[in-house]
């Protein structure tokens, strides 16, 4: 079976499930999405390791997990979701110490807060993207308005098929804001650990560079 590498498109939360957010993962060479349901703890992991220049004051425990193993020299190689049953997505991670490889079985939403940490790349089988993997379709006005690929999970959940791209009204707020105003709501969102809202905070930050 082949493989097709994925790359990760965004993350959004849901407004009508408490904790729920997707995960959506793009092939890099297509326009298939594929959309994964995560909690909170997950979505929070991943979305400080896409964000590089937000550093926690404790290790999370997937940065804790990424320690231990650069202490005993293993690496984190590659990840595979290699399974779909009932709408739940089973992954691997390949890991090497020194000439020994093993296949370690992880939650997807782990696998790929470990990848993004190990700089490893994700990918999944072509069977598993022809059965899953969906077409979303992005509001052109709202693209225009802010160049951001959140995606709504309630839309996904429900529809799985035209998503409209929308942005919440917290992350409208921000842009009222001055730079100063949001470097102190950044240094008070990391040092409270809200890292959802760090990350938000980021983003609106770099737009304005």
């Amino acid at each position: 079976m082949s493989l097709v590498r994925l790359k990760i498109k965004g993350i959004s939360y849901s407004q009508t499930q408490n904790g729920a957010y997707a995960l959506i993962l793009n092939e890099e060479e297509g326009d298939r999405k594929l959309p994964i349901v995560i909690g909170a703890f997950e979505a929070q992991s991943i979305a400080i390791a896409l964000e590089k220049e937000i550093k926690p004051p404790r290790p999370l425990t997937h940065d804790l997990f990424k320690n231990f193993a650069d202490r005993f020299k293993i690496i984190v190689k590659q990840v595979i979701i290699h399974k779909l049953v009932d709408g739940v997505f089973y992954s691997s991670l390949i890991c090497e110490r020194g000439e020994d490889e093993e296949i370690i079985d992880a939650r997807t939403s782990d696998a790929i807060a470990l990848a993004l940490r190990f700089n490893a790349p994700i990918f999944t089988y072509k069977t598993i993207l022809d059965k899953a993997g969906i077409f979303l379709k992005f509001s052109s006005k709202e693209k225009d308005e802010d160049d951001n690929d959140s995606i709504m999970v309630d839309e996904i959940l429900q529809e799985g098929e035209a998503v409209e791209l929308e942005s919440g009204t917290e992350t409208h707020g921000y842009r009222e804001m001055s730079l100063q105003e949001l470097h102190k709501e950044l240094d008070k969102a990391v040092l409270n650990e809200d890292y959802e809202k760090a990350a938000k905070l980021r983003d609106e930050i770099s737009k304005r560079k």
